[in-house]
């Protein structure tokens, strides 16, 4: 493993970036690793931009990842993805749900949201590795539309990147949600998971 893996996630208020983040904190300390992070929050109850940063290896000695240093970027939403572009290297992977939140400046027509194929034109120029699925559609079929942000977990795993045990993760999700809760969560993270494996 190496001693330094930087973990980037953004999206907007609601999405449950920062339980996300919770969970990937929570499981790399239960798998005895090193771990700092950070969390930004906006006017995150009118839907704001929210990110976190979870770092984790010997070399994490501050909270902050450094521009140009993630290993992942975990997109909830596009234009959230396209914001947080200066973490990423041509060696970074991106996971971006496709699905898009309008910011009440574009409903209002104080400003224009770019096109999601431009937002991924863009981050493939910063990236070689973009993975992007509508995870929001994936959660509703999973049984919450509400567990966007685990199905985005999934994917994450998915990729065989992350330094944290598969079943560490999966047991922090069983102890964070309520017996009624934990199998349509389990089933989201499996949704995103199997996704990004049968990408490759």
């Amino acid at each position: 493993m190496t001693d330094e893996y930087n973990i980037v996630m953004s999206g907007v208020g609601g999405q449950g970036v920062i339980l996300m983040s919770e969970l990937l904190g929570n499981a790399a300390v239960q798998d005895g690793l090193n771990v700092r992070g950070s969390e930004a929050l906006g006017m995150a109850a009118r839907g704001g931009s929210v990110s976190s940063t979870i770092r984790i290896g010997s070399g994490a000695v501050a909270p902050l990842v450094p521009s140009g240093k993630c290993d992942v970027l975990i997109g909830m939403e596009p234009a959230e993805a396209l914001r947080n572009i200066p973490y990423l290297s041509s060696s970074s992977l991106v996971i971006m749900n496709t699905e898009t939140v309008t910011p009440y400046t574009v409903a209002t027509g104080q400003s224009s949201y770019p096109s999601v194929e431009a937002v991924i034109e863009k981050l493939k120029k910063a990236s070689k590795k973009v993975i992007t699925l509508n995870a929001a559609k994936e959660a509703r079929e999973a049984g919450s539309s509400q567990a966007t942000n685990i199905v985005m977990l999934g994917a994450a795993f998915g990729s065989g990147d992350l330094p944290i045990k598969l079943e560490t993760v999966k047991d922090a999700i069983k102890a964070r949600f309520s017996e009624r809760l934990v199998s349509v969560n389990l089933a989201a993270f499996e949704r995103g998971y199997e996704i990004i494996q049968a990408a490759g």
